[in-house]
């Protein structure tokens, strides 16, 4: 299948079009956002020549999954799925930063550590860990949204400080990605995964805070298999995960992590349908349901989104 990597709708109601490295959101009326998830593919905040067949299927069914999981803990933005690769929700003022949260020392934390910090995001980080090991207990080292380029590593303090986000609903958002990131830990284990780390975004409508964008989808989180992973940490090798670090390793393996000057490897056929295999393992692996790969063309989105619309009216 040819994969979607760009749209361009036009839907009853649209104010405006925003593209972003994955996901395409179209505004309607100001008051509802359809949510395109393409099969753009992006890694050091760069957007890979690639598309990705099957990518935005996969990321928008399991968003869709984690978002019904957790409507007991606060509400979120998601109204309807009428086509598998899409989202009709609320649209919400979002805040400017995202919530990192983090269970174990890896990835982009562990980087830092290995240089040598022992502060992340005004977080204490003990003495003498290793990687990918479990930390004392769950921190939350979020990020500043930027609106191009790198998101940049905050503390809560000058979150709060700059006026980022007010301190009652910062304290909020603290909360809420606490209880989040446990539900997603319980579902995560029954699956035989460890829930390592992930990111979570909200907004605010009518004065009520509300979950946004994906969650517990493996762009946005990291998952190791649980099976052998004390194995594994006690004799330093690698994890076996989930998540979409396999395709960071891959660009750093060829010499490219978004750097000035570095190359994108060419993404061969070979390397693409790879790739969307991972996707797909990772789906079953995180639902514990067999993916339906479904052919999609435009036409087929824009009649189901704008049937959707249609009974919102």
């Amino acid at each position: 299948m040819k994969a979607i990597t760009k749209t361009d709708f036009n839907f009853e109601g649209q104010k405006s079009k925003y593209v972003g490295k994955v996901r395409d959101v179209y505004d309607i009326d100001g008051k509802y956002l359809v949510m395109v998830v393409s099969d753009r593919i992006s890694a050091f905040d760069v957007v890979l020549p690639e598309g990705i067949p099957y990518k935005g299927q996969v990321l928008n069914q399991i968003a869709a999954k984690f978002l019904d999981a957790t409507t007991d803990i606060l509400p979120n933005w998601k109204v309807a799925v009428p086509d598998p690769t899409v989202t009709v929700g609320h649209k919400c003022e979002p805040f400017k930063v995202e919530m990192v949260i983090r269970g174990y020392l890896a990835g982009h934390a562990w980087r830092e550590y290995k240089a040598g910090k022992r502060t992340l995001c005004g977080c204490e980080l003990p003495e003498g860990m290793v990687e990918n090991q479990k930390l004392p207990h769950p921190i939350i080292t979020p990020t500043s949204k930027a609106a191009e380029g790198h998101d940049e590593d905050i503390t809560r303090d000058e979150i709060i400080s700059t006026g980022l986000v007010s301190a009652e609903d910062y304290a909020k958002l603290e909360e809420y990605t606490y209880a989040i990131f446990q539900r997603g830990t319980e579902i995560a284990a029954k699956q035989g995964l460890i829930l390592v780390d992930t990111k979570y975004e909200f907004g605010k409508k009518d004065g009520q805070i509300y979950l946004m964008d994906e969650i517990h989808t493996p762009d946005s989180s990291r998952y190791f298999y649980a099976e052998g992973y004390e194995e594994r940490l006690a004799k330093g090798e690698r994890q076996k995960q989930l998540s979409k670090e396999f395709v960071r390793e891959w660009l750093m393996a060829n010499g490219f992590q978004g750097q000035e000057g570095q190359k994108v490897p060419e993404m061969t056929p070979e390397v693409v349908n790879g790739i969307t295999d991972r996707y797909v393992e990772l789906y079953e692996n995180i639902t514990g349901e067999k993916f339906v790969r479904t052919e999609y063309t435009p036409e087929q989105i824009e009649k189901n989104v704008a049937a959707c619309l249609a009974s919102l009216k």
